[in-house]
């Protein structure tokens, strides 16, 4: 097994290490190992309102009456939400809600809820 990253440019796993540059063969694309490890992709940190630690099967509770956009429904303050799934976007939260259905949340609004 080797340890040589793949080409960031075109993922091609027949790069190679050239004196201080990796080079791949299928591109000709260049690069250092500094700029190898700064393309390594960072894991996002999801946090709530307190600035908990959030990941995916949490549950969380809504901190503010929110509008659902297109209806007349709202989420009031309170609203337990299970089973969390954390998304990169705008809202970061996805989830279901009784009474309203599949839905979308930003981080900002919720609470993680101990167990």
């Amino acid at each position: 097994m080797s340890d040589t990253p793949n080409c960031p440019k075109c993922n091609s796993e027949y790069a190679y290490l050239d004196r201080e540059l990796f080079t791949c063969p299928e591109c000709n694309h260049e690069w250092t190992q500094a700029e190898s490890d700064a393309a390594e992709p960072k894991q996002k940190i999801f946090k709530d309102a307190n600035g908990n630690t959030l990941s995916d099967g949490d549950t969380v509770t809504v901190i503010k009456d929110l509008k659902v956009k297109g209806s007349s429904l709202v989420v009031k303050v309170g609203t337990k939400v299970k089973n969390i799934k954390l998304i990169d976007g705008d809202h970061d939260i996805d989830c279901k809600i009784k009474g309203i259905g599949s839905m979308q949340l930003k981080t900002i609004f919720v609470k993680k809820v101990k167990d």
